[in-house]
């Protein structure tokens, strides 16, 4: 009996996420569990966006640019998670508090897109970025 309850536990995680695959992230009729796992996908797919273009960055940099930029992205990377933790802290300990810091962490992810995008393709000249070499 109680490896049949191990095993079914286990499935769990498979069944929540089968039921989240399914989801309408457009519908206006949402539960909170629903709107958590639409904000996680969103976070997965902008960071999926930021990791490919840390790699490509990085890929491009000489050794020493490449040991700073990675550094700075692992600061900037916590520096996110804390910022996040700090402003959805008036949500802590309610149900909507996960999506809030996810959401937040979306947008941030976004707007470090942004700014990354901004060094890949600078213009000659410009002495306000590290273009790659």
């Amino acid at each position: 009996m109680k490896a049949l309850l191990a095993c079914l536990l286990m499935l769990l995680p498979i069944s929540a996420r089968a039921q989240s695959d399914k989801i309408d992230c457009t519908s206006e009729s949402l539960n909170q569990f629903e709107l958590d796992q639409c904000a996680g996908r969103a976070f997965k797919a902008v960071e999926a966006r930021l990791d490919a273009l840390v790699r490509e960055l990085s890929g491009k940099y000489d050794p020493p640019n490449r040991a700073l930029f990675e550094a700075a992205q692992k600061a900037w990377r916590a520096w996110r998670d804390l910022e996040c933790d700090y402003e959805t802290n008036g949500t802590a300990g309610g149900t909507i508090n996960s999506m809030m810091n996810t959401k937040c962490r979306t947008a941030k992810a976004s707007a470090r897109i942004k700014e990354l995008d901004g060094q890949l393709h600078c213009e000659e000249g410009d002495l306000t970025c590290n273009a790659p070499r």
